[in-house]
């Protein structure tokens, strides 16, 4: 089993609790923020359905440039409602088992850049890379998406067992 191939059974379990997740973002509240400081709603789980490219990504090339001097900066999809989230994280999830499936641990141990306007940020193995600035920040992430569903009074999912919303009565509360 490679690299890659021994993440598959976390990754799937993980983005089925994202999924479940994204799943209960209110569409009426998709420009709603917690606070002035905040993304919005929309913006917030547009990133947590996104980030999951970031993975096929880090496999397919050596570094990334955020802010390229002269060029474009990363722009990500606009998702504008729940319909098209869904849509775009089951693509990236999709594009992301198959780039697991696939890689090589050769291609694993291999350096991976980040850059913002030519300067490297970091510059670690492509698992490092995979583990901490996509799997450790998409889970991050996900987590304030959950803040963001309980401030709105909307049932959180579980995602290591039932949440406070999906709590089983306890045997000794039955008696």
């Amino acid at each position: 089993m490679t690299i890659g191939q021994s993440l598959l059974p976390e990754f799937d379990q993980e983005m089925q609790g994202t999924r479940k997740v994204l799943e209960r973002c209110p569409e009426e509240k998709w420009n709603w923020k917690p606070h002035e400081k905040s993304g919005t709603l929309g913006w917030l789980a547009g990133h947590v359905a996104n980030m999951v490219s970031w993975l096929p990504y880090t496999i397919q090339t050596e570094e990334l440039d955020y802010a390229p001097v002269g060029g474009p900066s990363f722009e990500p999809p606009k998702i504008t409602n729940r319909k098209e989230l869904l849509a775009e994280f089951d693509k990236n999830v999709a594009d992301a088992k198959s780039a697991l499936a696939g890689v090589s641990d050769a291609e694993m141990m291999k350096n991976w850049r980040l850059l913002a306007g030519g300067q490297e940020i970091f510059a670690m193995p492509r698992i490092a890379a995979i583990r901490s600035m996509v799997l450790n920040h998409h889970y991050h992430h996900r987590a304030q998406l959950t803040i963001y569903l309980r401030l709105m009074n909307v049932a959180v999912p579980g995602l290591y067992g039932p949440s406070a919303d999906e709590a089983q009565p306890s045997a000794a509360a039955a008696n």
